[in-house]
């Protein structure tokens, strides 16, 4: 059994957890978030208060709250057989019904807030889901595997970047140096500018994740091993694992372009040029600084431009992730490498559990 822990250990910090064999959400996911639920839970007993009550009547319904979620939870051990007020080993779909419904009582129960109640339903059924994708994909390991070799990868996919790089950096800056542009990020409202900003993002993971499919094939080709194939949800791991590689870069890759134009249009857009582009001078949003005896300002309307073209840098360069085969080639030689060790450890772990 040691040597079955440690494998699993070793699936975790790769980002593949589900790699574990009879991995489920309520013994591995959700047991293992037990302390996170347990501490939003008894934090719910507020759901019985109300604004309009006065201190004292307010810490009394508290107290009334804290007892009936404590007390459903006794009879619920009860129910299933362990002491009253035992703390589950195995957080199974009887806890998780009442981890979401008890909390979403209080707020009915005391005043009849039925608004509340539903809000605090729904919040409690999106953390589940937020631990399931965290816990239960290991996304947290996932972008610390990735992390510790961004720099390897992007120094890999130099090749593209020096392709894609002088290309882009010419239309952008013809785009830059618009006037239109300019006026057209000045103008668009927070909302909208929030929104066009989000469609590039939607795009470019859309581009990323339709490609996956056939990236693990060809992965689990190369690597798979003596092992039986990969689940489906292991596939969706194995995935995450590279859309998550692949989405990093090209975020570095947004920023870098942005952080540029950023330092290019103070030292080249000045307040007259802004004023015959704009009408006005711009906000500036940090004191004028002063370069070589000239005075060099940030406004908001940079970082609104500059954050335009790093977005559609940002597109541009994940077409370019799918496109370029050479920069597949040394992307999928880096993970190939990666994942094979991964793999060979699985076919020793499965067969260590069968020996068992």
């Amino acid at each position: 059994m040691e040597d079955l822990a440690d494998y699993e250990r070793r699936f975790r910090r790769a980002g593949l957890p589900l790699l574990i064999e009879d991995y489920s959400a309520t013994g591995d996911v959700y047991t293992r978030a037990a302390p996170l639920l347990a501490f939003v839970f008894i934090a719910e007993m507020l759901g019985a208060v109300d604004l309009e009550w006065s201190f004292l009547e307010n810490v009394a319904a508290a107290v009334a709250g804290l007892g009936i979620l404590v007390g459903a939870f006794g009879l619920l051990n009860v129910a299933r057989r362990r002491p009253l007020l035992a703390v589950p080993q195995e957080v199974g779909v009887p806890e998780l019904v009442g981890f979401v419904a008890l909390p979403a009582l209080l707020p009915a129960i005391f005043g009849g807030q039925t608004t509340s109640a539903l809000v605090t339903a729904l919040g409690n059924l999106f953390l589940l889901a937020l631990v399931y994708g965290v816990v239960g994909y290991g996304l947290l390991s996932i972008l610390r595997w990735v992390g510790g070799r961004l720099l390897g990868q992007l120094a890999a996919s130099l090749v593209l970047l020096t392709r894609a790089l002088p290309l882009l950096l010419i239309f952008s800056m013809v785009l830059f140096v618009n006037t239109e542009m300019w006026q057209v990020f000045s103008s668009m409202p927070e909302a909208f500018l929030v929104a066009a900003g989000l469609l590039f993002v939607v795009l470019g993971a859309l581009f990323l994740a339709f490609r996956l499919p056939r990236e693990v094939d060809e992965l689990e080709r190369t690597v798979g091993g003596p092992g039986p194939a990969l689940e489906r949800r292991q596939r969706i791991n194995v995935g995450l694992v590279m859309f998550v590689s692949q989405a990093l870069q090209v975020l570095v890759v947004s920023l870098a372009i942005g952080g540029f134009f950023v330092v290019f249009g103070a030292l080249a857009v000045g307040p007259e040029v802004r004023e015959s582009w704009l009408g006005s001078r711009g906000d500036r949003v940090l004191p004028p600084l002063e370069v070589f005896g000239h005075s060099v300002e940030i406004t908001a309307e940079l970082l609104r431009v500059s954050g335009g073209i790093a977005a559609f840098s940002g597109l541009y360069y994940a077409i370019a992730v799918l496109t370029d085969s050479t920069y597949r080639e040394e992307f999928l030689e880096e993970i190939t490498s990666e994942m094979g060790e991964t793999f060979k450890a699985r076919a020793d772990y499965l067969a260590v559990r069968e020996r068992g």
